[in-house]
């Protein structure tokens, strides 16, 4: 499979899983009402959306070891999606890193796994 068509259907994957993530985990653990589907809608697809072209496209421009840029790659797409929640849904920094890694880790190990089957 060509390289933009896997990451096309990861870009597609990450949205969905970690938007689905992102509701699950705001709306059952942390029960917050006060923000909209439509918020967290966008926060989603924006997050993913965001970050997902800067780890497939830019980084591996300046880093040739594929641990390394997988690595250094998810923290920082961790990071910065975290951030992107902190200030878009308004929540604390703490909630807003474990929504953050609980959405990454997510759609990371279900990348693995289709990926492992393709």
């Amino acid at each position: 499979m060509l390289y933009e068509y896997r990451f096309l259907l990861s870009l597609v994957l990450t949205i969905i899983i970690e938007t689905s993530v992102l509701f699950l985990i705001v709306r059952i653990y942390f029960k917050i009402d006060d923000i909209n589907n439509a918020l967290l809608l966008f926060a989603g697809i924006f997050s993913s959306f965001s970050t997902l072209p800067y780890l497939w496209f830019l980084l591996p421009q300046f880093i040739d070891s594929y641990t390394i840029l997988v690595v250094f790659g998810e923290i920082s797409v961790f990071l910065v999606e975290a951030v992107t929640y902190y200030f878009l849904l308004k929540i604390g920094i703490q909630r807003a890193l474990a929504i953050s890694f609980t959405c990454n880790i997510a759609s990371f190990l279900t990348g693995l796994m289709i990926f492992a089957l393709i």
